[in-house]
């Protein structure tokens, strides 16, 4: 009798979870991987993360390998893959996709293409050559790269760039198709052995409207002036109404991200103003739609970037320190920004984001491997919308 009644129950409550799914995925959910750590395989550091979720769930993780710190971004690197079919639980071991350990090959930048199951995947070389690859077995495997600058020849006759490079990040597919991939260039002189300087600096989009087999440039959004001295790293992220938004990065006293708006991603781009609301301490940020809060029905989208201004202010350059990683989270497109999660305290970089078709969140970004040491290592974290919204760290295992 006891044993009919125990699965009486067991039925009762598979059938509420069923009839209400959220039941099931409401409680908090938290887990972090360290994926890259600094000084294995012959690489002294590990940066520029990047993560998107394919159509069937696939989480791809991808990072550049650095050679050499002494060299910075103009070190000897590769870009390098790892990859969870298990919802982040394991990872697959880190393959080499792009570079030989010859030259700079960097920037990378991802799309999941979740029409077509399609992952497309652009980067630089030498910070002169823009080149494409495509996968069509959710990232196993790439086919073998096309260079692509010529896309971007045209643009000089505007902005005579030296110097190239992609996102970084992700890059996005709009809803009508479009490949849409953020561009920071350089009229960099030379400071010897090939190497160019990063600035002065503009901002455009690479696109293709035919799935990655032709690419051309959209519009100049902005170039270095007195009011967004050297625009550069960005994301895209299509709003709610359709319009495309530029999330930039600039090298101004203001410690404020800038932003940008345009109907297609290509053109009409608003002149961009500082939202005050996110603090950047002059380094990458990443940006994303979430979809809709369960709970409240309205559009989210997640931001994040290391937020270390409670620890030095925002009076200058001198203290943009990269502290503390935070997500922070808008439900009027964009316009503010009230809630916000510490993901990381300590030494942190860039970071990326993905939202899964699960509506799991994940989180990559550059972090201090351990206490005291630089955010050179790459970390992934896994967490659902109910821990994002939660500020209790009890459930983080």
């Amino acid at each position: 009798m006891i044993s009919r009644i125990r699965f009486a129950i067991v039925c009762a409550l598979s059938l509420v979870l069923l009839a209400y799914p959220s039941v099931a995925a409401s409680s908090p959910q938290w887990s972090q991987t360290l994926l890259w750590k600094a000084g294995t395989d012959g690489y002294e550091t590990f940066r520029i993360p990047g993560v998107v979720a394919t159509a069937r769930g696939t989480i791809l993780a991808y990072a550049v390998g650095r050679r050499f710190l002494k060299d910075g971004d103009w070190s000897d690197s590769d870009i390098f893959f790892r990859r969870s079919d298990d919802d982040g639980s394991t990872w697959s071991r880190a393959y080499r996709v792009a570079g030989n350990s010859h030259g700079v090959t960097d920037n990378p930048v991802a799309i999941a293409d979740r029409r077509r199951g399609v992952i497309h995947l652009l980067y630089q070389h030498n910070y002169a050559q823009v080149f494409y690859m495509r996968s069509d077995d959710d990232g196993k495997s790439f086919t073998r790269p096309t260079d692509i600058t010529s896309a971007l020849v045209g643009i000089r006759a505007k902005f005579d760039w030296t110097v190239v490079a992609l996102g970084p990040g992700h890059a996005i597919q709009l809803r009508n198709g479009r490949l849409l991939v953020p561009v920071w260039m350089a009229e960099g002189g030379s400071i010897g052995n090939g190497r160019r300087r990063h600035s002065p600096t503009a901002i455009t989009t690479l696109y293709s409207d035919n799935d990655g087999r032709t690419w051309h440039h959209g519009e100049i959004i902005a170039v270095n002036s007195p009011d967004l001295p050297n625009p550069n790293e960005m994301q895209v992220v299509q709003l709610a109404d359709g319009n495309i938004m530029a999330n930039i990065r600039s090298g101004g006293k203001q410690m404020l991200r800038a932003v940008a708006i345009s109907p297609d991603g290509i053109s009409h781009w608003t002149a961009p103003h500082f939202d005050k609301h996110l603090y950047d301490p002059i380094c990458a940020a990443a940006i994303v739609r979430y979809g809709k809060d369960p709970t409240s029905g309205r559009n989210l989208m997640l931001f994040t970037n290391p937020d270390s201004q409670s620890l030095v202010g925002r009076s200058s350059r001198s203290h943009g320190l990269r502290r503390n990683l935070v997500l922070k989270m808008s439900e009027n497109g964009g316009g503010t920004w009230p809630a916000s999660r510490l993901l990381h305290e300590g030494s942190a970089g860039y970071s990326d984001i993905a939202v899964a078709p699960d509506k799991m969140i994940y989180v990559i970004y550059e972090g201090a491997f351990k206490s005291g040491d630089k955010a050179n290592s790459v970390t992934i974290l896994r967490f659902n919308l109910a821990w994002a919204q939660s500020q209790d760290d009890s459930e983080q295992h």
